[in-house]
């Protein structure tokens, strides 16, 4: 599942690309200093071939766009008329009062007190 991922969300190019870039910086590493070795390889004007490789290669892999056409959504009428029954037995419950009061309830046990002394 995880080279699916990896395949679709193109992170193979970006892999390839980072060794391209790591092989050109050592290369320019041993004909000039750090600076220019470091300009020469991200400035995109000197591609070696693994990076002419990478960009043919990302050419060739086109993604197809998918063209989204919302359609309207038709539901057909319906046949039936919708009855609604109420229930043949319908008893109303007395009302509780219901207060932070009535719903409070000591404890069982006392807790033990030597161990608050």
């Amino acid at each position: 599942m995880i080279l699916a991922l990896v395949a679709t969300t193109g992170l193979h190019w970006a892999a390839l690309q980072s060794v391209a870039w790591t092989a050109m910086l050592a290369d320019n590493l041993h004909s000039g200093s750090f600076c220019d070795a470091v300009t020469k390889t991200f400035d995109g004007q000197h591609p070696c071939c693994l990076c002419k490789a990478i960009a043919a290669g990302k050419q060739s892999e086109k993604k197809t766009e998918f063209s989204f056409q919302s359609q309207k959504l038709e539901f057909p009428p319906l046949a039936e008329k919708i009855i609604l029954i109420p229930p043949s037995q319908f008893q109303l419950l007395p009302l509780q009062k219901h207060s932070a009061e009535s719903l409070a309830q000591k404890p069982l046990l006392q807790p033990p007190r030597e161990f608050f002394v």
